[in-house]
């Protein structure tokens, strides 16, 4: 069995930091949609928005990382991933560009990160003049997942 030499990581700024998930995860990048606030759903579950007649919750990833919430009033994009057949999307700042990069620049998590962020990235690629966070799509949507599954089946018709 080979390895991959490359992976290519669908990329997003939350601030200043630049983000990625594998592309395999991601369905859909959506502009702002409006969404239904959930009483007592977990503090990083924005609400749940109709993608098509879909129910599908939305993370802010920027809340489930331990950032500080959006100084401007810019809205977040969706970006719809597919996690175990559900759709969910992760709510950024802004949408980059599909980057392939090499699997010799990937590191495990720098020592720089901490907090909640460090058991929610994968690891880093290094890159000319910045550092892409290559962020691990389950573990970013997990905490919240029997509690997101429980919200949807219940505001279904």
């Amino acid at each position: 069995m080979t390895t991959p030499t490359t992976t290519q990581l669908c990329t997003f700024r939350l601030d200043t930091l630049l983000f990625g998930v594998d592309v395999a995860w991601v369905r859909e990048v959506l502009r702002w949609r409006e969404m239904t606030r959930v009483p007592l759903a977990p503090p990083e579950v924005e609400g749940l928005m109709n993608l098509r007649g879909q129910i599908v919750p939305a993370i802010d990833v920027r809340r489930r990382l331990g950032m500080p919430p959006r100084t401007t009033a810019d809205r977040p994009l969706n970006v719809v991933v597919q996690v175990h057949d559900e759709p969910v999307s992760l709510l950024v700042d802004e949408v980059g560009d599909v980057l392939e990069v090499e699997a010799a620049a990937f590191e495990r998590p720098p020592e720089t990160v901490v907090g909640p962020a460090r058991a929610l990235i994968r690891g880093a690629y290094k890159l000319p003049g910045r550092l892409l966070l290559d962020l691990d799509v389950e573990k970013i949507v997990r905490p919240a997942s029997r509690d997101l599954a429980q919200l949807v089946e219940e505001v279904r018709p």
